[in-house]
């Protein structure tokens, strides 16, 4: 028997809220009826969402029992959406580790039911063969299976959507490239799968009957090789057909870099990726239909999908994206509290500039900042940064932005982070390019005297070891042009458009 709160709805935990698809999840279930609780390691990073102020969140890690075992109290339904993506060798553990944890805790919280997005495997090929990502998302889902909970597990193959990793691979390398010398991959069966329809299946997975403990296979109608998938969205998009040739001695570590290089996925992400695209994943039942009925036109097709990302991307109404979550191994410590802190050295270059706009029109170029409109300053310095950053395996300074006006605390921006924002005041941006110490890059807009603006920039840098010492003092010398530029170029865009000098 469910177990629902005075409004007739459930009550959903949802880990992963700031990822792709957890963040997707919490605005449909709240739509639902159901009260949502999100589990974050920093709730900071939710603050801004659309839907902050109708959810719960806590403070906590899948990782951590205690923290857990107090998120998962009252709770009906726990969503499963985690993972170690590239979080290194030792990846597999963290996410055994992490699932025995859940399973423990929902048992002992008398949670009634676990839902687990995983992804989608080959009949004939046996777990051990199977990537080591593949292989994790199926022990993940075998772990919450066994524990003790009711639990379903849906298991998807390629998410398209504007903003996932699958759909930002697809459409860079399509776009960017005519003609392309590609991985044998691509002539490998894949059953891609519209992110709505995902999460219309996790929505209504809430209501599985009480006896129901499995796996389900969930795709879209099409069965298609990626090379299909490449000339589709250059149909859809109305590009000219691809000329692809497949290269047999491309293995998935090199392709993964190939990835790398052409699109704004780093390495570490697309090489689980591409190493799943070797195995031909189709689905062998659609029993989810049973539990969670398709309506007309559902699930959606390839070309709906595409279709359906492309018109939120043109709109920039991407509400989250691939690089929603924090990337591991990348810095992730609040910037020290600044000038009592006595932790250690932290140099720092400040700029500021008096600007003929108000504080509201310098604000826009602030929040602006990055993708599509750059840095404002030696956009060739940026470039070399960013390809130096790839070069080390960091997420280089392809990311873009996730919405073209507007930034919230989480948002990845290029090789940034907002780590805070106050809007029409301060922008604070925390370094995720591999750097021998920590850094941040805080801008504000001040009101100044008869209607203008002041600009006030601040780079922090902290140094980790002498390596970082000599990082900083060897850059430094650049830094009248990158940052010096920077503010100027940005106190003279603000002054543009107000059509006054800056």
């Amino acid at each position: 028997m469910e177990s629902k709160d005075d409004s007739g709805g459930l009550r959903c935990l949802v880990t992963g809220a700031t990822g792709y698809i957890g963040g997707r999840l919490v605005p449909e279930l709240l739509e639902a009826g159901h009260r949502v609780r999100c589990l974050a390691r920093t709730p900071e990073k939710l603050r801004d969402y659309p839907w902050a102020g109708e959810a719960e969140v806590v403070k906590g890690d899948v990782t951590d029992a205690e923290s857990l075992g107090a998120a998962m109290r009252d709770v009906d339904v726990a969503y499963y959406l985690v993972h170690a993506l590239a979080a290194g060798p030792g990846f597999e553990r963290t996410d055994r580790e992490a699932a025995q944890n859940f399973a423990e805790q929902a048992r002992a919280a008398g949670v009634r039911r676990i839902v687990y997005l995983g992804g989608l495997t080959p009949p004939d090929v046996p777990e051990r063969e199977l990537s080591p990502h593949l292989r994790s998302r199926a022990e993940v889902g075998r772990i919450l299976l066994d524990s003790g909970v009711r639990t379903t597990v849906l298991r998807a193959a390629v998410i398209i959507g504007s903003g996932s990793a699958s759909f930002e691979m697809l459409r860079y390398l399509t776009e960017r490239l005519p003609v392309m010398v590609t991985p044998s991959w691509v002539s490998t069966r894949i059953q891609p799968i519209a992110v709505r329809d995902v999460l219309r299946y996790l929505v209504g997975s809430a209501h599985m009957p009480a006896d129901v403990n499995r796996t389900f296979d969930i795709g879209g109608p099409d069965v298609m090789t990626y090379r299909d998938m490449m000339q589709k969205y250059a149909q859809v998009a109305g590009l000219p057909h691809r000329l692809i040739l497949p290269v047999p001695m491309l293995s998935p570590g090199l392709s993964s870099h190939w990835v790398g290089l052409v699109t704004p996925v780093p390495a570490s992400i697309a090489r689980p990726l591409a190493e799943s695209l070797r195995y031909e994943v189709v689905c062998q039942e659609h029993d989810i239909a049973d539990h969670v009925p398709d309506g007309p036109g559902q699930p959606f097709s390839f070309a709906t999908a595409l279709s359906l990302a492309l018109q939120r991307v043109r709109e920039a109404r991407v509400t989250t994206r691939w690089s929603s979550a924090s990337t591991p191994g990348i810095p992730s410590d609040p910037l020290p509290t600044d000038p009592d802190w006595a932790g250690g050295s932290l140099y720092t270059d400040v700029r500021e500039r008096d600007v003929d706009a108000s504080p509201e029109a310098l604000w826009r170029v602030v929040e602006g900042i990055g993708g599509e409109n750059g840095w404002y300053s030696f956009p060739p310095a940026w470039a070399v940064r960013g390809w130096l950053d790839r070069l080390v395996g960091g997420v280089g300074l392809r990311r873009g932005r996730r919405d073209a006006q507007r930034l919230r605390v989480g948002d990845s921006l290029d090789f940034w982070r907002v780590e805070e924002i106050e809007p029409g005041r301060l922008l604070r941006l925390r370094a995720e390019m591999r750097l021998p110490g920590l850094a941040w890059l805080e801008m504000y807009a001040e009101k100044g005297e008869d209607g203008r603006s002041h600009y006030r920039q601040r780079a922090v840098f902290h140094p980790s070891g002498l390596l970082g010492h000599a990082y900083w003092w060897s850059v430094s010398p650049f830094h009248a042009v990158v940052f010096g530029g920077m503010a100027r170029n940005i106190a003279l865009a603000a002054g543009r458009a107000t059509g006054g000098p800056a």
